[in-house]
């Protein structure tokens, strides 16, 4: 899939996140947007685009060419990575690694082994570790991590939506942010063109972390 959610205006701005630009999307499923305004930023998003528009460049054929990976706005620091020819799991794993204190997830579809096997670990290690699945995908993915991260004793649920709870967001220590396009999954891995977007900011965090905290309340075990 051509899996991307993101708008460049102007060369100036970027709009990023998960939402897909629908009606349901913005009005009924549970979802993020983040605008910013950095020169840099677009350049980085404006590359990618020129890959798939101009060069017909998808999937695994993709370079890995982002002019700026790691960068700052006003005083904070944004990483950005496109899936597949970042590896994008690999800088997730040492986010998590890293954690010292909490981890808070909200996952459309959470089908990664080592994405789990990363949260169990720092779970062992006493970091809180709490996480709301969309309830459809749990229910028809195969290979979805909910059970598994249940019976290791983790605080996940389903989320309450009735419609779909669309976030891929990771809020680590309250103080850094990952959103964006990708799942947790093989596919957005290894397959499907993605893009994510690191934040490195306690404000930032905090916003998150009230939309967190709102669909896990209305979560279900």
């Amino acid at each position: 899939l051509m899996h991307n959610k993101f708008v460049v205006i102007d060369r100036l701005e970027v709009w990023s996140g998960s939402m897909n630009l629908t009606v349901s999307d913005a009005y009924r499923n549970d979802n993020n947007l983040i605008r910013i305004r950095s020169s840099q930023l677009a350049e980085n998003y404006l590359s990618e685009f020129e890959e798939m528009f101009t060069d017909d460049q998808f999937g695994p054929g993709s370079p890995a060419n982002t002019p700026h990976p790691t960068f700052s706005v006003n005083g904070t620091t944004l990483q950005v990575y496109f899936s597949p020819e970042d590896g994008v799991a690999q800088h997730l794993l040492a986010l998590i690694g890293g954690a010292k204190q909490s981890i808070s997830f909200l996952a459309y579809s959470f089908t990664s082994d080592d994405l789990a096997t990363a949260l169990i670990e720092r779970a062992s290690q006493g970091v809180t570790v709490a996480g709301v699945f969309e309830q459809s995908q749990y229910l028809s993915n195969v290979g979805s991590e909910y059970d598994r991260l249940r019976t290791a004793g983790l605080d996940v649920r389903l989320d309450g939506n009735p419609q779909q709870m669309h976030h891929k967001v990771l809020i680590l220590d309250g103080q850094i942010v990952v959103t964006g396009s990708y799942n947790f999954s093989n596919n957005a891995e290894r397959q499907n063109d993605e893009n994510v977007l690191i934040l490195y900011s306690q404000p930032i965090a905090e916003q998150y972390l009230a939309e967190f905290q709102r669909i896990y309340e209305q979560a279900q075990r």
